[in-house]
């Protein structure tokens, strides 16, 4: 089976022609030689981002992708499903962590409705972009058809292009699906080959009990599909992909993913052609980003890793990508809340670089 919507992002590496200068004057403000650490390195990417030695924030956003889980069914949450949809409501009532935190922050928080298993009430943060009343179950059949997948995939990047052209320039992408670190799981597992039980963690607060029954139900998902890029999955063509494109991600997409988690594979592309700044959240949200820069390995240059979250995949994810945190507070909420958290530093690391007086300008001896 053919996708209908083709996969053609757009997508250039940083361009470096500003690096020297950038690091000149980073170097040259009143200050020892690396002594603001990591933000001298956020304000570097952030300046390469924009091509810019005045780089700035605008119209910051973060979009929560909902979506329910087929596999769910088999027990692998301690909530029910129900309480996606509940979860929704909560987010947009302003009562959960992440409505808190954005408005904390003055970061415009958008709800996207993927494939949450209820019929949600119109809302002004809400975009109802349902692609189906969550995935199938894995455990059977993919948990979602080639065309699904891609039409949630271009639907994340058609969000991401209505958010930029408002003018925003710095993006986060949040997730909520009961079952979606089972999906995650998967996909980390598929895609860096790293043993299963490394990937898998508690979730929703399992408990060992719990986590070992998820385990068993992960392997039997794996077992059930061995084949499945050829049998399980409905073929997905790879025309218009780079050469460097991962030959099994969009198929793994399909059989172990969940509509939120597509459409945040769309949205982290979308967002790196426009060359935004994105924010990067937790574990599930950095499954999404995995199969991005299996397709797309460039997506990571724009991407900045808000925190690290203490379901263990995560670790072992952000090693695969290289990449270092801003925060290690012991998360593992999802929603965008490791975002909203970290916002404040890339401010920073933006008015250090713009504002901060240079040892020529305060008068100051620099040897």
């Amino acid at each position: 089976m053919e996708y209908t919507v083709p996969l053609d992002f757009a997508i250039s590496p940083l361009a470096t022609t500003l690096k020297s200068a950038l690091h000149s004057k980073i170097d040259q403000k009143t200050k020892p030689l690396g002594a603001l650490g990591q933000l001298e390195t956020l304000a570097l990417q952030i300046g390469l981002c924009q091509n810019s030695l005045t780089p700035h924030l605008t119209k910051p956003s973060i979009l929560i992708f909902a979506g329910d889980h087929g596999v769910v069914a088999a027990g692998v949450s301690a909530y029910p499903q129900s309480v996606t949809a509940q979860m929704v409501a909560n987010f947009l009532t302003g009562g959960a962590a992440i409505s808190v935190f954005a408005k904390q922050h003055a970061i415009n928080l958008l709800v996207v409705d993927a494939g949450v298993n209820a019929d949600l009430a119109a809302h002004p943060q809400l975009i109802n972009a349902k692609i189906a009343k969550g995935t199938q179950n894995f455990l059977t059949q993919a948990a979602m058809n080639s065309a699904d997948c891609l039409q949630a995939i271009q639907t994340g990047a058609d969000l991401v292009t209505q958010q930029h052209a408002t003018g925003c320039n710095c993006i986060g992408f949040g997730e909520m699906g009961i079952g979606n670190t089972s999906s995650a799981a998967l996909l980390m597992h598929t895609l860096t080959g790293l043993p299963l039980v490394q990937c898998v963690g508690r979730g929703t607060g399992l408990d060992d009990k719990q986590l070992a029954h998820k385990v068993t139900v992960l392997q039997q998902a794996l077992k059930q599909n061995i084949g499945w890029a050829e049998v399980r999955s409905p073929s997905i063509a790879n025309d218009g992909l780079p050469a460097s494109a991962h030959p099994i991600a969009l198929n793994a997409l399909a059989t172990f993913g969940g509509f939120e988690i597509a459409m945040m594979v769309g949205a982290y592309l979308q967002a790196a052609e426009h060359g935004m700044v994105i924010m990067v959240d937790g574990f599930i949200a950095s499954s999404a980003l995995l199969v991005a820069s299996c397709l797309y390995p460039q997506v990571l240059d724009y991407c900045v890793f808000s925190h690290v979250s203490d379901e263990q995949g995560h670790q072992a994810l952000l090693k695969h990508f290289n990449a270092t945190a801003l925060l290690n507070l012991n998360l593992r909420l999802g929603e965008g809340s490791g975002i909203a958290l970290a916002y404040p530093l890339l401010q920073s690391a933006v008015l250090f670089l713009n504002e901060m007086a240079s040892f020529a300008e305060a008068g100051v001896d620099s040897e």
